[in-house]
């Protein structure tokens, strides 16, 4: 037994507080999870399509000051990465924030924060996989080959690694993550390099006087800048993902700390140098939705190849978030199937200790995608984009809330607060939950998209309600024999 653990039982008995109680489904996992296989699952969660791909519209219209939206974003994003790690620290499980939804909230809070989930997830996927359709019809060589097919063989290979084993999930993303970190140190070396040299990129000559002859850092007033959150917010999606990975490593108490902490200088150094840079080197004019601006500006120069390779990267990109899709959900579903809250079959693991029920179910919602991919090619990502950013929302805002009520329970000496802790409860989470609520209420100004994914709340309520009538009973049979089984 560790000295963290003798430690947090011995206080209990001291105070009166009692011990975290154990997930059902943290059962069967192997902890083949390595200290560096996690920390580039944080990094990997940091930086995704959303910087490579996103950046570039939203300079266009928000202009400079996006960076610091990337920044205020990346600063709440933080605070919910900070209090899931301490809730981990208090209780390691691969149920992540469903299982601590379980404890603090009750069942229905798991239920409903693990469905949510499993929408962010799923809709994410069908997203995730309409990119690398898209990506790879770049290529001359794939053009003629229809996107639905493309779809599919992604999801395809994905799956397949998500079945084999956790180490091999883990392998694969970590080398997701060395590409996309190697490419942003490169184009930031570059960056660097233009700006001290003024080397003419285009027909502009990069530094501050390039911002000001342009706008100023609000071109177009604060508006945009204010409307642009609910992007900024989605391209910061998968975080949460270091939480779920603690429950299959050995030694969550040496990991997650140093996994947590570095997200905030990740996300200062890559999201918001790299905007910095961008904005320095050309006016946000020149930049595209229909483009990287990392290929934009590399163009500008003369760089051979360049479309080439950050569309590979990018490629990659989605590949990376289609994989952690599967891995996570995986997770949550079987430690909901374990509580009554999802499907049995979602429960069951394979040989490799792997929970493949859970994994093709999400799987099953994707290919449902690869028919929106052969019905509707060009309207297919936009739609689910939009779905997913609801999830993943309402999971931030979950988590914050179980972490308030976990402060709460510490107070009252019920538990004990691990020493790696999120500061200023109950206030950091209160300011947390607003700002994403207000996040979610700026989808409103989106007449096209936004306001119709907003009309979707009540549905996903109804049907949310509908589920837990379905599940209720299973759920309370479940909780009585877990604890008849606990009083004998």
């Amino acid at each position: 037994m560790s000295k963290d653990v003798v430690d947090t039982a011995g206080a209990a008995s001291r105070t009166g507080a009692t011990q975290s109680p154990a997930d059902a489904g943290d059962a069967g996992y192997s902890k083949d999870l390595k200290a560096r296989h996690v920390n580039m699952i944080a990094v990997g969660g940091a930086i995704g399509t959303g910087l490579f791909l996103g950046a570039g519209g939203r300079l266009r219209d928000a202009g400079p000051a996006l960076a610091v939206a990337y920044l205020v974003c990346g600063i709440f994003a933080f605070f919910v990465v900070r209090a899931l790690g301490e809730l981990v620290l208090y209780r390691p499980s691969s149920g992540s924030f469903v299982s601590y939804a379980r404890e603090f909230l009750g069942e229905k809070g798991a239920y409903v924060a693990g469905w949510l989930y499993f929408l962010n997830w799923s809709t994410t996927g069908i997203a995730d996989i309409t990119a690398i359709a898209l990506y790879t019809h770049y290529w001359s060589l794939f053009t003629d080959v229809p996107q639905w097919v493309l779809a599919l063989i992604a999801l395809a290979v994905v799956l397949a690694v998500n079945l084999i084993s956790v180490k091999i999930f883990g392998e694969m993303e970590f080398w997701f993550a060395i590409v996309k970190v190697a490419t942003l140190v490169g184009f930031m070396l570059i960056g660097v390099f233009l700006l001290a040299t003024q080397h003419q990129v285009g027909d502009s000559t990069p530094g501050p006087g390039l911002v000001m002859d342009h706008g100023g850092l609000l071109p177009h007033g604060m508006m945009p800048v204010v409307l642009v959150m609910q992007g900024v917010i989605f391209a910061y999606a998968a975080l949460e993902l270091v939480g779920v990975a603690a429950g299959e490593t050995a030694e969550p108490q040496k990991v997650v700390p140093r996994a947590v902490n570095s997200i905030m200088w990740r996300v200062g150094l890559f999201y918001v140098g790299s905007v910095v840079l961008l904005a320095l080197l050309l006016p946000g004019s020149a930049y595209s939705a229909d483009e990287s601006p990392f290929v934009t500006v590399l163009s500008g120069i003369g760089v051979p190849a360049a479309g080439d390779v950050m569309n590979l990267v990018v490629l990659t990109a989605a590949m990376s978030s289609l994989n952690s899709g599967l891995y996570s959900t995986g997770r949550i579903l079987r430690s909901m199937a374990m509580a009554g809250s999802a499907p049995r079959f979602t429960a069951r693991m394979n040989r490799s200790q792997v929970p493949y029920g859970g994994i093709l179910l999400t799987c099953a919602v994707c290919v449902l995608g690869v028919g929106l991919n052969y019905l509707m090619p060009s309207q297919a990502f936009e739609i689910v984009l939009n779905v997913a950013s609801l999830g993943v929302i309402s999971t931030w805002v979950i988590i914050m809330v179980c972490h308030l009520v976990f402060v709460r329970r510490a107070r009252e000496g019920l538990v004990i607060r691990p020493s790696f802790r999120l500061r200023g409860s109950p206030v950091t989470e209160i300011v947390t939950i607003a700002f994403l609520l207000a996040v979610l209420g700026l989808m409103g100004n989106d007449p096209e998209i936004g306001r119709k994914t907003l009309l979707l709340v009540p549905v996903i309520a109804v049907l949310l309600v509908a589920g837990w009538f379905t599940v209720r009973n299973r759920v309370s049979k479940t909780a009585d024999r877990e604890l008849s089984t606990f009083t004998g």
